[in-house]
């Protein structure tokens, strides 16, 4: 089968997704998809179609998060996994680099390598995909590059699945993010189960997709057929659980600097984090240097740190944010107007986390809306 023959929607069976990932793995990818692990779907390695969450769907909600059976054989049928992709590029802890001091007191520095394993990702939302494209921006988009980034998003081969899906914390749609993947991904795919049986829509984003591809079995997708999956993304767009007003955001955000509702938000906040933790393009760090009790080992090691932490804003002689009422303040600020001014966008892509995940489940569109209502500079 020639590339050519490839270059249009085609149909791809269950029995030919496992082709897919058998592809992969010659190539030397680890696959690395959505499972069912500890009440939860979670992104983490898998070596079948088998290890996928088939028939399990979720419930979100603010501060909710459960497991439901759909009652099919779906495979992508979740709203949204537990944790993001951020993971895989961005460590939650890595080491920098190593000193030691020999007897003769000469000190040696031993940068870390980097480590960039071949890994394809399975089943990136179109949210996922958009918050990648943020990290993009962020690590490798200017004048100074983050390598061990660089060189592990340089070895990534993303399938992409078009969301049918939509849970109720989610709002891709109004970020403009989702729920239809449109670009920066080698495959996509749109799972599909009707009268026709358990099949997918799959679509080429680049030469080493239609390369790979190509030793899968696939047929042409009818017009039809085709007019049923974007539908059913369509569809999706439609039933968002929320929506964020866009409108002029930057400049409501920035005027509510002095907004007394941020005090009432900080009656909720716990300040525990998990926010940042689960955002898909949160970037914050802090570095630890540690050394053995006889000073001849010591090590820097880079950390995900969150503005929420009280020692965050710290320089001598105290805290910039020492209250949680400035602390989600920075956060918001940063996500919804700040970005723009950094890197020419929103840093949210709409993807509910940081909703779902909250412990007492503080919703940020809620929190934009009323921020919005109290704007006295609009109109």
């Amino acid at each position: 089968m020639t590339t050519d023959a490839i270059a249009s929607t085609r149909r791809l069976d269950r029995k030919g997704l496992e082709v897919l990932f058998d592809a992969l793995t010659r190539r030397g990818y680890g696959l690395v998809g959505p499972t069912r692990r500890d009440g939860a779907i979670v992104y983490d390695t898998i070596h079948s179609v088998a290890d996928l969450p088939a028939g399990w769907g979720d419930e979100q909600a603010p501060g909710h998060y459960r497991l439901r059976q759909r009652g099919d054989g779906a495979l992508f049928g979740y709203t949204a996994a537990a944790q993001s992709w951020k993971r895989l590029l961005f460590p939650p802890s890595q080491r920098l680099f190593r000193a030691t001091r020999d007897e003769a007191g000469r000190l040696a520095l031993e940068p870390e390598p980097v480590e960039a394993p071949l890994l394809a990702l399975i089943g990136v939302r179109a949210c996922e995909l958009h918050a990648i494209s943020l990290q993009d921006r962020v690590f490798i988009g200017g004048p100074y590059q983050d390598e061990g980034y660089a060189a592990r998003r340089e070895k990534l081969f993303l399938v992409a699945v078009n969301c049918t899906e939509p849970g109720d914390t989610c709002f891709c749609d109004s970020m403009q993010a989702g729920p239809r993947v449109q670009a920066g991904y080698d495959l996509s795919l749109t799972e599909m189960i009707d009268a026709d049986g358990h099949w997918f829509s799959v679509n080429i984003g680049s030469a080493r997709g239609a390369e790979v591809l190509a030793e899968v079995p696939t047929e042409p997708l009818a017009e039809p057929q085709q007019a049923r999956a974007r539908a059913a993304v369509d569809g999706a767009a439609e039933r968002m659980g929320r929506e964020l007003d866009t409108r002029d955001l930057r400049n409501v955000v920035y005027r509510a600097r002095q907004s007394q509702h941020w005090d009432k938000v900080a009656e909720r906040c716990l300040a525990c984090g998990n926010c940042t933790l689960v955002c898909p393009t949160c970037f914050c760090s802090t570095v630890e240097d540690l050394s053995d009790l006889a000073g001849h080992n010591a090590e820097r090691v880079r950390r995900w740190d969150s503005c929420f932490n009280q020692d965050f804003s710290y320089v001598v002689g105290g805290e910039i944010r020492g209250s949680n009422q400035s602390r989600y303040r920075q956060w918001l600020s940063h996500k919804l107007a700040a970005w723009q001014d950094q890197f020419g966008g929103s840093g949210c892509v709409g993807c509910g986390r940081c909703i779902t995940w909250c412990p007492v489940g503080i919703d940020l569109t809620e929190e934009a809306q009323t921020l919005r209502a109290g704007d006295r500079g609009q109109g």
